[in-house]
This record gives C-alpha cells, sequence and structure tokens, in this order.
C-alpha cells in the first residue's frame, strides 16, 4: 500500500513571463514541503476558477467532468498524485466505487477543488520532487499562516533553479 499525504493547493505562480505556470501545492502539516507541477495557462485558469469557485454560465471541461461522474451515480472520493516518472507527474481521480481513473495533475486538482474532494500526494513524490522552504516573516493571529507569495515564489524559483531531472531519479 503506497502512503499518501494530504496536500493542500497554494495557488499558481508564472516564475518568468512567458513561461509556464506553476502549480504550487504544499504539505499542511510536519515538514511543509513544496510541489511545483508545470501545467499550462488553460489549466491554469480551469484551476483557479475551481480553487475561487467561480460559476460560469455554462460549464467547463472540469464542471462538465463532475457532472458526468454525478449522472452516473459516481462521486469523487479523493485525487492522488501517484507517482513522477521521467519528470512528469502523474495522478488518480479515485472514485466512491474505488476505481482508480489515470488524469494529468490540474485537470484531477481542478476537479477536486470542485467536488470538495481531499488532495494526496503520495510520499515517494514528496521524497524525490519536492523543496522545502522556511518562512522567515511571521505575523500574528489568524493570518499566522499567511505567506508573503512573491518573497516565497522567489524563494522557490531560486531551489527549482538548482533542480536537475536527474534529481527526480526513478521511482518504479
Amino acid at each position: 500500500m503506497v502512503s499518501v499525504i494530504p496536500i493542500e493547493v497554494v495557488g499558481m505562480a508564472v516564475p518568468v513571463p512567458g513561461e509556464a505556470p506553476l502549480m504550487l501545492l504544499r504539505e499542511p502539516e510536519g515538514a511543509r514541503r513544496w510541489l511545483a507541477i508545470m501545467i499550462g495557462y488553460g489549466e491554469a485558469e480551469a484551476l483557479v476558477r475551481a480553487r475561487e469557485q467561480v460559476e460560469q454560465p455554462r460549464p467547463g471541461t472540469i464542471e462538465l467532468l463532475g457532472d458526468v461522474l454525478a449522472a452516473f451515480g459516481q462521486g469523487l472520493a479523493a485525487v492522488e498524485l501517484t507517482e513522477v516518472r521521467d519528470g512528469i507527474f502523474y495522478a488518480d481521480l479515485v472514485l466512491a466505487s474505488g476505481t482508480r481513473v489515470s488524469a494529468r495533475p490540474s485537470d484531477a486538482v481542478a476537479l477536486g477543488l470542485r467536488q470538495g474532494a481531499p488532495i494526496r500526494v503520495a510520499e515517494e513524490v514528496l521524497d524525490v520532487a519536492s523543496v522545502q522552504l522556511e518562512v522567515e516573516q511571521e505575523t500574528e493571529g489568524p493570518a499566522a499562516d499567511v505567506l508573503d507569495a512573491e518573497a516565497e515564489v522567489a524563494r522557490f524559483r531560486a531551489e527549482l533553479d538548482d533542480l536537475r531531472p536527474e534529481d527526480f531519479g526513478d521511482l518504479e
């Protein structure tokens, strides 16, 4: 059995104009490791709409997929980021019936956000593809967990600049 850990969607980043957006995920407790997954602009827009629960006049692909699952009597039990192979992240939609459906991480996470399903990541993925960031700025009260996004993204970008494809290894 693969060990999975809850992960939260922190947001999106575009490190350099013209480069692909990054979906930023963070382990909410413990080591608080970060994952950055490169995605397309269309996927980034869908993810932001899902995260903010923006309603559209007509369903987009993510909403349509949720509607199709509901029409077939299936709920989304969870989203799991399962592996990194050759620098590519893989995810599964875990349906209420236990059926697993392979999906791109951006689509799976957006659907999970829309459906209110837990989003989890395999421990092995965090072991090979995450970075740990230190938060230097603290505030008081309920905002104590709020990050200075620009500073965090800059530190995260510096960590990413030091990564090489061979750092991801082979999980098989």
